[in-house]
């Protein structure tokens, strides 16, 4: 669920704003058709995403293993301290010491964000074992 979030707002940024060629702004530069992963209704048949674009994605089985083994082994250390970070919503400190952990800055994001999500669950679930007790 989570790498289908991502995705959709990975592509929804880019159904904002209608797009014209103009020179300035955020949709600058040369106009360009979006290469779309048949997602919600954009089946087309002439797009289709290069297999190249696929590496990483996770499969159904992929994430129930990965979810099985944090549910074994729990988080890392540097995660945990990272969630501490982020729970005194210290985000850019956090971002930047993941970034200094997994060296580029695209994963630094990318884990912040798993990172904060597993939070808002936690929270979540604290708030309704709070409410059924």
């Amino acid at each position: 669920l989570a790498e289908r979030e991502l995705f959709g707002r990975i592509c929804q940024s880019e159904i904002m704003a209608p797009r014209f060629e103009i020179a300035v702004g955020l949709r600058k530069g040369h106009k360009t058709t979006k290469i779309s992963a048949g997602r919600k209704g954009i089946t087309d048949k002439t797009i289709k995403v290069r297999p190249a674009r696929l590496k990483g994605l996770q499969t159904k089985h992929s994430k129930f293993v990965r979810d099985l083994v944090r549910e074994v082994v729990g988080h890392a250390q540097y995660e945990k301290r990272a969630m501490e970070l982020l729970k005194v919503s210290k985000d850019k400190r956090a971002l930047k010491f993941l970034k200094r952990r997994l060296g580029t800055h695209i994963r630094a994001k990318r884990k912040r964000e798993e990172l904060s999500n597993v939070l808002t669950q936690m929270r979540k679930a604290a708030a309704q074992a709070h409410h059924h007790h």
